[in-house]
């Protein structure tokens, strides 16, 4: 199955940018040369709030955190996710603050979700998007 759109969770993307030789940061490297990589405000929004956490200064300095973001902003294809209608015929995720990646999923009708996040990984697959970590979907793009 060729992965065309794709949504990557919040916890894959701050581990890709604080360890650069990780899988995730791998995933995503891929993603952005062989994928759309989907996102939308409140996504990039929350990836903006957590790395701007200051934790994470002790793995990579605010402005290399900064620079990452706007990676994010500038090579993401970003949708506007306009209502949650997706839960009518989806289950949602048993941690709330997920179903920003489910309905952006629905809404750009993403192929897959890459995360690592048990949260998300249960509901694979989830109507027609896989929900694959990191690994998985780069044996996918290989």
């Amino acid at each position: 199955m060729t992965l065309r759109r794709v949504v990557f969770d919040s916890s894959t993307l701050v581990s890709a940018a604080l360890r650069p030789d990780s899988i995730p940061y791998q995933a995503l490297h891929h993603a952005l040369r062989f994928c759309d990589l989907c996102a939308s405000r409140e996504t990039l929004g929350e990836l903006k709030m957590v790395l701007t956490r200051a934790k994470f200064r002790q793995y990579l300095p605010d402005e290399l955190r900064r620079q990452f973001v706007q990676l994010m902003e500038n090579h993401v294809r970003l949708f506007v996710v306009r209502d949650e209608e997706c839960f009518a015929a989806h289950p949602v995720s048993r941690d709330p603050k997920d179903n920003k990646f489910l309905a952006l999923a629905y809404e750009c009708e993403a192929d897959a979700i890459v995360s690592s996040d048990e949260d998300l990984l249960v509901l694979h697959p989830w109507g027609d998007v896989r929900i694959l970590r990191p690994a998985e979907f780069l044996n996918e793009v290989r």
